[in-house]
């Protein structure tokens, strides 16, 4: 047999890219395997060719969830220890996989009174950087090579299907929508972002709380995040995302994550409300952290959650801080944080 295509050069590579799947007559998924692996091989990649990652450097990085697993890899391959920041929600499965895949895990055991664990995890990787001779952070709250990463993703996103009208996804470090939409909008500029996020999360003007929701939102306010890239925001309940998560799975044997739940939510009303318009939803990773979570029926029910409904429609809030216990949105019109808060509901 003749071999037609050139094989990758490690599975990093392999699968970086996301599956473009159609969903609905209009609505298409970017079905990634790990997004993380965007930034974590772009960031490391580039620093490799600026200098900042010779034999002997140690990465070092604040993360609880797939930017930890993404980075563990990428070490592996470039054959450089890591020391990954993280508090005591990391999943033991997510733990125990960065640990074979030679990462050292320093757990922050008490937050910071300002900031929660995200403040001491930053305070701590502070330390041990003052401690470690030579070290590099990928800092993806504030690196713009972040989101400057995704214009592969916009690239694969218009090979595939064209013009796109609107992407919908989860936001965390504000890399992967901001650098995406940007990236699209270089062709397009009337492409629309919607962001999805979850309650007691200060990304979008609400004050900071704890979240059930893991892997969405934030407690500090990272740089990457560019609100004027917005046109619109939604807010999204744990047992929403967990039930979208589960129909997704059921209906078109997508085994994502709970994040991935959180943007179908809103992408699947967006799209039914715009038949005519091309919408892609992100789907950031694989749903094998979560066997023993949302894909388990009596941990759902241990929780409270059990199989939630989920609205036909979002409620429309005048302000961000409206936003709380059910799915929710605000029309953002591309506006920075400040002009939202001081004029939302005027």
């Amino acid at each position: 047999m003749t071999q037609t295509t050139t094989p990758f050069h490690d599975i990093t590579e392999a699968t970086l890219l996301p599956k473009i799947v159609r969903l609905s007559p209009n609505l298409y998924g970017a079905v990634f395997t790990l997004m993380k692996l965007v930034p974590a091989r772009y960031i490391l990649r580039r620093a490799l060719e600026r200098g900042e990652l010779d034999p002997g450097t140690v990465i070092v990085e604040t993360t609880s969830g797939t930017f930890g697993l993404a980075l563990a890899m990428q070490a592996a391959l470039m054959e450089r220890d890591l020391v990954l920041v993280s508090d005591p929600v990391i999943d033991r499965q997510l733990h125990r996989r960065l640990n074979d895949l030679g990462a050292t895990v320093d757990i922050v055991e008490h937050p910071a009174e300002q900031g929660g664990y995200q403040a001491a995890r930053l305070d701590r990787l502070a330390e041990l950087r003052s401690r470690i001779p030579r070290s590099f952070c990928p800092e993806q709250y504030t690196n713009p090579d972040n989101p400057a990463s995704y214009s592969l993703v916009a690239e694969r996103l218009t090979d595939v299907l064209g013009q796109v009208d609107c992407v919908v996804g989860p936001v965390g470090s504000g890399g992967s929508l901001c650098g995406t939409v940007r990236a699209l909008r270089t062709v397009v500029p009337g492409t629309r972002a919607i962001g999805v996020d979850t309650h007691r999360s200060m990304l979008f003007g609400q004050q900071d709380g704890p979240r059930q929701l893991r892997g969405l939102g934030n407690s500090l306010m990272p740089a990457n995040l560019d609100h004027r890239i917005f046109d619109e925001v939604h807010w999204c309940t744990a047992a929403e995302a967990y039930s979208a998560t589960r129909w997704a799975h059921r209906r078109h044997a997508l085994f994502q994550g709970p994040t991935s739940g959180a943007a179908l939510v809103a992408a699947r009303w967006w799209a039914e409300q715009n038949p005519e318009a091309t919408c892609v939803v992100m789907l950031p990773d694989e749903g094998y952290r979560y066997l023993d979570t949302v894909y388990d029926d009596e941990w759902l029910a241990t929780q409270g959650l059990g199989t939630a409904e989920i609205p036909d429609k979002p409620v429309e809030v005048a302000h961000p801080a409206e936003a709380a216990g059910q799915w929710s949105w605000y029309p953002w019109g591309r506006q920075d944080l400040e002009t939202v808060i001081a004029g939302a509901g005027k």
